[in-house]
Order: structure tokens, then sequence, then C-alpha cells
């Protein structure tokens, strides 16, 4: 999908009460935090959902290989592919007109060699049609992530808990080792990252990581010190199962689909539905 004309490095744009703003850029991500200005951003997996999100005003969506479990139903994201985050950032892209929108390297699709991680990106923004891409680790990353930079590619990292590292770290986790969560944000920063999401690390530290970089810090799990903030639709809008304790469900739309599905089964039964307005003479 074509990006229209790049918009001012201020930050990024406010959406207005009617039609289309300009579309959030890196360049606008990443002046935000000079400005003050706090950036919002959701996953998204499909072109229906990025559509309503986008037009909400939220600044950037990420196809996230969370797609995994609320998409997928697995357990763990381990078992996303790279065609599959491709596959889903086609249609999310076809949603967006002004959020930033941000692909996910999968599991073992950037580990390898930074080589390999250069092609990975690579194809994610050239098939997948991203605007970004987002990998994570720290310092084992920031080789990764200064060969996709080179290539032009706008890379965000990801510190703290890394979801593709639950086999070592045992589970979901906090992380709360100070110096390493510092250390591996400034790496990731060094090596080009435009922008870096604080996962599940207390809020003092995540304040620490925001005030050691230069670059926009997402947080999640980590307080209000962060630059930004994102969540999985799905939890915020009561469509998951999972409820981890940093999620606000701004809505129970879980609910309320159960209840119209219900409503409709018991018409189609007992002969109301369809009525006479509804078919054709």
């Amino acid at each position: 999908m074509a990006r229209k004309a790049a918009s001012s490095v201020n930050g990024p744009p406010s959406p207005p009460a009617h039609g289309e703003s300009k579309p959030v850029t890196v360049p606008d991500f990443m002046a935000a935090k000079a400005r003050g200005v706090r950036l919002t951003m959701l996953t998204a997996y499909d072109c229906g959902m990025a559509r309503l999100l986008d037009a909400a005003g939220v600044d950037a969506l990420l196809v996230g290989d969370s797609l995994g479990m609320v998409v997928q139903g697995f357990e763990h994201c381990l078992s996303v592919t790279l065609d599959e985050v491709i596959y889903h950032t086609k249609m999310v892209v076809r949603g967006a007109s002004r959020s930033l929108v941000v692909a996910d390297m999968p599991f073992m699709s950037y580990q390898v060699s930074p080589q390999q991680a250069l092609t990975s990106a690579g194809r994610l923004i050239k098939e997948g049609g991203a605007h970004a891409v987002k990998l994570e680790g720290g310092e084992r990353s920031a080789a990764a992530v200064a060969a996709i930079c080179q290539a032009d590619i706008p890379v965000m990292g990801h510190v703290g808990l890394t979801p593709q590292s639950i086999r070592r770290l045992g589970g979901f986790r906090v992380q709360r080792h100070e110096e390493q969560v510092i250390h591996d944000a400034v790496a990731i920063e060094q090596a080009g990252a435009f922008a870096i999401v604080v996962e599940c690390v207390p809020t003092a530290l995540a304040e620490k990581v925001t005030k050691a970089v230069k670059v926009p810090t997402i947080g999640i799990g980590a307080g209000a010190g962060c630059d930004g903030q994102i969540l999985v639709i799905h939890d915020m809008l009561g469509l998951s199962d999972l409820h981890p304790r940093f999620v606000k469900q701004y809505a129970d739309l879980g609910k309320a689909m159960m209840d119209a599905v219900r409503s409709y089964c018991r018409e189609v039964k007992d002969g109301s539905f369809p009525g006479p307005e509804h078919g054709f003479h």
C-alpha cells in the first residue's frame, strides 16, 4: 500500500475528526519523545481490525508474533513463521492509512546471522509492505539491528521480557536485572533502532531505561514512565482468555459477541429470523 506524502518531523500528526490525516512516519515517531508527545501502539493481525484502529488514531500497529497465541491458539509464539507474519502484515497494511505498521521478526528469522536478519527484514518490507520491523534482544541482537539499519530498514528493538526466550527464562517473568536491561537498551539504540519496546520490568527500571536512551520507549507491563504504550488488542478488548496484570480491559467485546451469537441462534431456531424485512420481494 503506497504511503502518502511524508509528514513533518514534529511527532505523530493527530487524526482529524473527519477524514484521513497524514501518515505517521519513523521520523515522526522518533520526534515525539523530544516533544513530550506520548505514543500509542496496538497489535493488529487483519485488515478489518487495522482499519478500525487506524481510524481511531493509533500511532502504530504491530503485527506481532503474538498472533501465535491470540490468532492461532498456541501457548507461545515460537511456532510462528516468517511467511505467516508476512501474510498478516499484508492485510494490516491494506487497512492502515495513517498508522505506522511494524512487523515482528519471528523466532529463528534473525538469530542465525546478521545476513539472515537482513534477508528476513527485507522480506517483511518488500513482500509484507511493513514500514518497519521489530526484533527481540539487547546486546546479542545489536549486530542484526545494525545490519538491517544499514540497509535503510527501520528497526524497533525489544528488551526486558522477550517472549521468544521463554524456554530460557522458564516462562513469562518480570525482568529485574537493572544493569543488563539498561545495557541492552543502549546497545540497541547505538545499533540504530528508532524505538524500543520495554516489556515486563519494574516501573522504576523502565523510567531509568527511558532516560538512558534518546529514542522513544514503548512500555508493556512497564509502568507509566515510558514514552508510549502498547497492548495486545485481544487483551484490551476482552477477546482473550489471558488476563495479564498489566492489561487494562477497555471493553468486554467477548461477552457482547457471545450474547449476540446466542440471540442469533435462538431466533434462527424459533423462526423469528429472518423476518419479512430481511427477504427480497
